[in-house]
């Protein structure tokens, strides 16, 4: 990943998703973390307009990378070990946060719903005529994700943000893969791999009823 913080490239960071999973489907969080750092250097390269997404994500970040080095680092290998070891071992707040504010199913799951709004505003930018405003693409897709987790202040703060994204033919070019053209078509290969990691951690969370973790 040092590379690539040195040479930006969206299509870099969304097919290392690919890597993210392993031979039995299981979410390597390594890989995952790194991703995310990916993501976070794509954010900020579109200025201040995501800061409120990316510091957050930068915090939730830097929880992960002490428990992938703490004593019990053996247990944070991947997203499925990590659930059964902290659910197992009661060490996730289920109703409020209390005992466990920082647990790892709960940051993940910060990190989690911040994919998933990104997954849907890349996946509209791409289908979207070339007259489509990157404002409106964004806003709907933050209104379909994020928005639940957020009270009215912030969403209203956002949102107004959002008004400042560049041209969807700017957007597409910030990602340094060439033409809007060239762009559209990465973003057609790389964002299945976002999709996937993110369908089976939904999964893993429903399955443990962890969807709504405080």
């Amino acid at each position: 990943m040092d590379d690539l913080e040195s040479e930006f490239n969206l299509k870099v960071v969304l097919l290392s998703f690919k890597q993210c999973l392993n031979e039995k489907e299981e979410v390597l969080l390594d890989h995952y973390l790194a991703s995310w750092r990916g993501l976070v250097r794509f954010l900020n390269s579109l200025g201040t307009i995501f800061s409120f997404i990316s510091k957050d994500v930068v915090a939730k970040l830097q929880i992960m990378e002490q428990l992938r080095g703490g004593p019990q680092q053996e247990r944070y290998t991947t997203l499925q070990a990590m659930v059964a070891y902290e659910v197992g071992s009661q060490l996730v707040d289920l109703e409020r946060r209390s005992r466990h504010p920082d647990s790892g199913c709960r940051t993940v799951l910060r990190l989690h719903r911040a994919l998933h709004w990104l997954q849907l505003f890349l996946e509209g930018v791409r289908t979207s005529p070339e007259d489509a405003r990157t404002s409106v693409l964004c806003t709907d897709s933050y209104n379909a994700s994020l928005a639940a987790y957020h009270p009215w202040i912030i969403r209203r703060t956002v949102t107004v943000a959002f008004c400042a994204l560049p041209t969807r033919k700017v957007f597409l070019e910030t990602m340094n893969v060439g033409s809007p053209e060239q762009a559209v078509e990465m973003l057609g290969e790389a964002l299945p791999f976002i999709r996937r990691v993110y369908d089976i951690s939904q999964r893993l969370y429903a399955e443990h009823a962890l969807l709504d973790l405080p």
